[in-house]
């Protein structure tokens, strides 16, 4: 089947499947009234039942639509979390690699020296970036 005429298809079910639910919606609104309000304006209320009853309906197949297309997502939803979480680990760890050479490069002046706060901002932020590049493979391998 031709993706055009998918659509054509689904729409004209949508279409038909909103109409029908307006005009039983729009039944029951008309049976639930008691007769004394129904024979005071009989033009003007069967409208407002009608738009109504054509609103729930519409409501109704709008959130059925959303749900069908949310639980449509999900898994993709997930597998992207996933893949974000993997993606944000590596450049965490390539951060933490780059100050680890820092950090390297100034060892000579761990205790004193003149690269001595150098040295220390570098183990620093080396740990930092080396706690969320591992925490967040940790959190992609728990969902």
């Amino acid at each position: 089947m031709k993706p055009r005429s998918i659509g054509r298809t689904l729409g004209i079910g949508l279409r038909v499947a909103g109409r029908i639910a307006g005009q039983r919606a729009a039944a029951q609104a008309a049976a639930s009234q008691p007769a004394s309000q129904q024979a005071a304006h009989p033009a003007a209320q069967s409208r407002a039942a009608q738009t109504r009853a054509a609103g729930q309906a519409a409501g109704q197949v709008t959130r059925g639509v959303a749900r069908g297309v949310g639980g449509f997502l999900r898994p993709f939803g997930r597998v992207g979390g996933i893949l974000w979480l993997e993606v944000t680990g590596v450049f965490f760890l390539l951060f933490a690699v780059v100050f680890a050479w820092f950090l390297w490069q100034n060892r000579a002046s761990y205790a004193q020296g003149s690269q001595h706060g150098n040295f220390l901002i570098s183990a620093v932020v080396t740990v930092l970036f080396l706690y969320l590049g591992i925490s967040s493979f940790r959190r992609a391998r728990k969902k």
